[in-house]
């Protein structure tokens, strides 16, 4: 299953995949970060997408997914998750963070896409370790694709090479069989 996950360096919102995940806080009604930025390159329509979504169902709760349209970005579609604030890993966050990059790839596959791309959820102005993030990103994306066989292609999007070099080594130590 390896091989269908890799990590890259680069801006999330010029990836040519089917869905894009967006590391979302829970209004959806877009912020800074990399929620901003997949904001700002999808135009108006993501947002009044996020605004009948918010208005149907209310915010978003850490750990949960929605999915819209993806407006002007490369991508179908857009799926928003929001990650647990870090409190020191007293509050659940492990658990938080695991079940929005599984929600994330629930609503994947029930859409048929093939392809994902994620930013590093929840290590911004959230403030999860980087590093605990990347481990939990990938031990949790390969146990759902080992099981599920789908999506096809998980992209871990990396805004700098700090960044990328952790999602590079969690990948090379699963490559190693070593335990995540």
């Amino acid at each position: 299953m390896l091989q269908r996950m890799c990590a890259c360096l680069g801006d999330i919102t010029q990836i040519p995949v089917d869905v894009i995940v967006n590391a979302a806080n829970p209004s959806l009604m877009g912020g800074g970060g990399v929620d901003g930025a997949i904001h700002q390159a999808a135009g108006p329509t993501l947002l009044a997408e996020c605004k009948l979504v918010r208005q149907q169902q209310g915010e978003c709760p850490p750990g949960h997914a929605v999915i819209t349209g993806a407006g002007n970005l490369p991508a179908k579609a857009v799926i928003h998750t929001v990650g647990p604030v870090w409190h020191g890993g007293e509050q659940h966050e492990a658990d938080l963070l695991a079940e929005a990059y599984h929600h994330s790839l629930e609503l994947a596959t029930a859409n048929d896409y093939h392809s994902i791309s994620f930013p590093a959820i929840s290590t911004g102005v959230y403030g999860y370790p980087s590093a605990e993030a990347a481990r939990i990103a990938v031990a949790t994306v390969n146990r759902y694709v080992t099981r599920r066989g789908h999506p096809e292609r998980v992209l871990f999007v990396c805004f700098d090479a700090s960044t990328l070099a952790l999602y590079q080594q969690c990948l090379a130590d699963l490559a190693a069989h070593k335990s995540l």
